[in-house]
């Protein structure tokens, strides 16, 4: 009887409805003026730990300890959205003829590979709020060779004012929105596009 009822508490827990969440790309980002640099340029899906490996979010309520929040999800995997919000950015800003997750043809011109380190809320102690933070490396190499031709570190925080879904997505979104505004004009510039 126990089993059964452990099962069916399991099943109902994995059919509770979540909301789910996407960020967006600023909106705000300078598109290039003149034409287009004959340039395609891969966005490679970042490379993460496994515990952002995942559509869950995360809060550590310390510094060792990773949990996520119940009720709510990513609408994909963390290394995923990032390279969406990458790549709508860069694509905005009109100066290379192609942005994508993968070439045209054999290869791109451009690859540009990321390591997202962080993608959490860290609960202040002994407080009901918290800061997010978003941090990446990034190295931008050239395919024909497979030189890095740079390699930056991304990195911002917002405070969450409490613990709820909406002040902390409030705080991913404008920690998230600040390292892909500055990823997107590093690799216009980086790229001879700035």
């Amino acid at each position: 009887m126990l089993a059964s009822c452990s099962a069916l508490s399991a099943l109902t827990d994995a059919t509770t409805p979540r909301n789910v969440f996407e960020l967006q790309a600023p909106a705000d980002l300078p598109a290039r003026a003149g034409r287009m640099l004959a340039r395609d340029v891969i966005i490679e899906e970042p490379t993460t730990s496994g515990a952002l490996q995942t559509d869950r979010i995360m809060i550590r309520p310390g510094a060792l300890q990773a949990q996520y929040l119940p009720d709510v999800r990513w609408a994909d995997p963390a290394p995923v959205m990032v390279q969406t919000l990458m790549l709508r950015a860069l694509d905005s800003t009109q100066a290379f003829q192609y942005v994508g997750r993968k070439p045209l043809g054999p290869s791109g011109d451009f690859a540009i590979v990321t390591e997202l380190i962080d993608f959490h809320a860290e609960q202040d102690p002994g407080a009901d709020s918290a800061r997010v933070v978003v941090r990446m490396i990034t190295r931008i190499v050239r395919e024909r060779d497979t030189a890095i031709v740079a390699t930056r570190s991304f990195a911002a925080s917002a405070s969450a004012s409490s613990l709820d879904d909406e002040a902390l997505l409030g705080a991913f979104d404008a920690a998230a929105g600040r390292v892909i505004s500055e990823f997107a004009a590093w690799a216009t510039s980086s790229l001879g596009a700035g």
